[in-house]
């Protein structure tokens, strides 16, 4: 009988402990998981600063088509391929067509810093391409005999020849640190979504 009374103690003082313990244990991985996110929103906002600060760095670089390099010249694509590939290390494709089938569309009303932009200024679709600054900014390499500067995309020549734009930051995963665990992910699916508005505009 003690044996019996024992067991129903333990019993009693299980059923009481486990449901403070797994409180306990969901609030330290929401918490957890909550400040992972804080973090990968931290990064992608200094991504975009960054990606800013160098586009700018290369405002008066002269045009070469094909240019790859600040040195010899760039064209639009090789402009956003050497931007991107200082801040990120990562290696987008070579030509504004294959730029614009990279990370996901934007809408011209939600672009944030670091956003890729695209036009028709060659006579077929998405044959131009620049890096969006913040407050209708986007700096671009435009062409022959002109050199990296900076524009406004609410002015009537872009505005008509405007195809769309693409965000890179945050959507693709060698630009984006993992945001959470399995274990943690849970509590925080709603909020993930947040992240890609932490970046800043900026501007020349």
């Amino acid at each position: 009988m003690k044996n019996l009374a024992t067991l129903l103690f333990i019993a009693t003082m299980l059923c009481f402990a486990l449901p403070s313990w797994a409180q306990r244990t969901e609030r330290s991985l929401a918490d957890s998981a909550s400040d992972t996110v804080k973090d990968a929103a931290t990064a992608a906002w200094q991504t975009a600063q960054k990606l800013s600060a160098v586009a700018l760095g290369l405002i008066g670089v002269d045009y070469k088509y094909g240019g790859n390099s600040p040195d010899t010249g760039l064209d639009c694509s090789g402009l956003v391929r050497y931007v991107f590939q200082q801040v990120t290390g990562v290696v987008l494709p070579r030509t504004a067509k294959e730029l614009s089938q990279v990370g996901n569309k934007v809408a011209l009303d939600d672009l944030k810093p670091g956003d890729l932009v695209f036009f028709n200024t060659r006579r077929f679709a998405f044959s131009h391409v620049g890096i969006y600054l913040g407050e209708n900014r986007f700096v671009h390499a435009p062409s022959r005999g002109k050199e990296v500067q900076v524009a406004m995309i609410d002015k009537a020549f872009w505005q008509k020849r405007f195809n769309g734009a693409r965000r890179l930051v945050g959507e693709l995963p060698d630009l984006m640190p993992v945001l959470v665990s399995e274990a943690a992910a849970a509590p925080l699916e709603n909020a993930v979504g947040a992240i890609a508005d932490a970046v800043v505009e900026i501007g020349p």
